[in-house]
């Protein structure tokens, strides 16, 4: 457009004047604009922090851990009415055990009761005069604790022994442990704890799950006790839904032989299953396979739809605010038509006028964009100060929220721009 830098520079102090000048005006006017990108920056970092925290407790479980269920997640996701998945049998231990026996490619199969879908079993903690808040109660194999990958803090894990004959022993997570025995420095190992109304003997603790974003969500409020015992003292119940069907509460998770590939171990246990389940050739699964690859690409379904709807919804303000842009702007428009004139009359060429409003405009919203942006990372800082909730700000999500607030200034602002830059000099001159 041929435009010099000098009348670059002097169009944008002229734009920044007018900002100082009219603040209130300018304030209302960008107030959309502040709001949508408060958002998308905000919502942006929550976002993008909280799956980068669940990507690496997804990952700590490990890559090959194979979860049975009867369904989950991944059912529901796929558009299957709860309907349909109600006919399908419950898991069982048998079902466990035959994959024990007859699946050669896994290493070990744990059975996990109240870590399903389906009721659970809560209960508080007691030692002596201290007590927890409402603790899930797993019972679980020997195997339970290195499918998880979760550290023992201290003592050990259950053993073969402790499931055969039923012993009342527990492992407690670390909630548990920080609400009973940490304050006074007491050793939990060998102690007697009242779970519920039930005694048991502390043979391990575990440390805090790895949770780099430092918000698990409650991931450390559980203990576990033998899955043997789990029958004997709180039984498998059973939660009916209507006249739909029931439903328990028990998982299967398996971990391939090394050397052998995912995929094989997948074709073994759905192949055990379905004998089990007696099901023909011609009919699908009625239980539900679940890998670390496939909890991922359903997340990952999961958050680019959030994104993008809440780029939808932060656009509406946006709008709001790219509206208000050019009303003020043909407000502007008129108020100065005699500038115009008199710039038009010593030689301002369409392009200058065109481009000196877009600039106003743009420089109104990018303002108002700058001023999201610190307001939205401000958001995101508190709340992960006052909830632990894990945060991410990356520089792009920054450019976004600028860029967004400067193509809406331009984007509105080129209609008020059109109509300035085509005013004739002599009927601009004569305006009053």
């Amino acid at each position: 457009m041929g435009i010099r830098l000098v009348l670059v520079k002097e169009v944008v102090a002229m734009a920044l004047d007018t900002v100082r000048t009219n603040k209130l005006r300018s304030a209302l006017t960008v107030l959309g604009v502040v709001i949508g990108i408060t958002s998308i920056v905000g919502m942006t970092a929550m976002i993008r922090g909280f799956d980068q925290s669940l990507r690496d407790s997804i990952a700590a479980i490990g890559p090959n851990t194979i979860f049975i269920q009867r369904f989950g997640v991944a059912s529901f996701t796929s558009g299957a009415e709860l309907r349909q998945l109600l006919k399908r049998p419950n898991l069982t231990i048998s079902d466990a055990r035959a994959l024990e026996e007859q699946a050669t490619t896994l290493q070990y199969v744990d059975v996990e009761l109240g870590a399903g879908v389906g009721p659970s079993t809560q209960r508080r903690v007691y030692y002596r005069d201290l007590k927890t808040k409402n603790l899930l109660v797993l019972g679980t194999s020997e195997f339970f604790a290195e499918g998880t990958r979760i550290p023992i803090l201290a003592g050990r894990f259950l053993n073969g022994t402790e499931l055969q004959y039923r012993r009342s022993v527990v492992v407690l997570g670390n909630t548990a442990y920080k609400a009973l025995f940490e304050p006074s420095g007491t050793d939990p190992i060998g102690k007697l704890v009242r779970v519920g109304s039930e005694r048991f003997e502390v043979v391990g603790v575990f440390d805090k799950r790895p949770s780099p974003g430092g918000f698990n969500l409650g991931a450390d409020d559980f203990v576990v006790i033998p899955y043997t015992t789990y029958q004997t003292k709180f039984g498998l119940r059973a939660f009916t839904v209507g006249r739909l069907g029931s439903i328990m509460n028990i998982q299967i998770s398996v971990l391939p032989r090394e050397g052998v590939k995912q995929s094989e171990a997948l074709s073994d246990v759905e192949r055990v299953m379905r004998i089990r389940h007696g099901l023909k050739l011609d009919e699908p699964d009625d239980f539900d396979l679940l890998t670390q690859d496939s909890v991922l690409q359903l997340w990952d379904r999961v958050s680019q739809a959030t994104f993008f709807a809440l780029v939808a919804i932060s656009s509406i303000a946006l709008m709001v605010g790219g509206i208000g842009v050019m009303a003020i702007m043909s407000i502007s428009v008129t108020e100065r038509t005699r500038e115009i004139g008199v710039r038009k009359a010593l030689g301002a060429r369409r392009a200058e006028i065109l481009f000196q409003f877009l600039m106003e405009a743009a420089t109104l919203t990018s303002a108002g964009g700058l001023l999201g942006v610190l307001l939205g990372s401000g958001l995101g800082v508190l709340v992960h100060l006052v909830s632990g909730f894990p945060i991410s700000l990356p520089w792009w999500s920054f450019a976004i929220g600028l860029g967004f607030s400067a193509g809406v200034g331009i984007f509105f602002g080129m209609y008020p721009a059109f109509k300035a830059s085509r005013l004739d000099p002599i009927e601009a001159l004569r305006y009053e």
